[in-house]
């Protein structure tokens, strides 16, 4: 199984955004990690690009059983159907999660407190940084 760490941030919300991906071994091993400036958005926004974004990868490297660790409660509860997708910004975003987690064998979602999520919240917030810089 792999390990995928995701976070997402606004700074402002909305305001400049990014996503960070940590992706592990299920021996705790590093794979690879990446971030992503997506200009402006919401924190909410950062959340499902960095779960769609650590979806692909998983996919495109052969990982088709993966566990997602985020600090985002409301992500958690909506990608395992227990909450509502109700903003109209984030649907989308949602079907292009559910489109991506559907090519993998299993796809389990764990809700983690955020010191846990400590590297995906550093990505992220390398990707804000970057966000705020002209022309990044």
């Amino acid at each position: 199984m792999t390990v995928v760490y995701i976070d997402g941030g606004s700074r402002g919300n909305p305001g400049p955004a990014g996503y960070g991906v940590r992706v592990e071994s299920d021996a705790g091993e590093l794979l690879t990690e990446f971030h992503e400036a997506i200009g402006h958005a919401t924190n909410n926004v950062a959340e499902y690009r960095g779960l769609v974004a650590a979806l692909e990868y998983a996919w495109a490297h052969g990982h088709h059983d993966v566990l997602v660790r985020s600090d985002s409660l409301l992500l958690v509860m909506q990608m395992q159907g227990k909450y509502r997708v109700k903003h109209p910004g984030l649907i989308p975003l949602h079907q292009q999660a559910r489109t991506a987690a559907a090519r993998l064998r299993r796809v389990r979602y764990e809700h983690v407190r955020r010191e846990l999520n400590a590297h995906a919240d550093r990505l992220a917030n390398q990707a804000m940084d970057d966000a705020e810089v002209p022309g990044a």
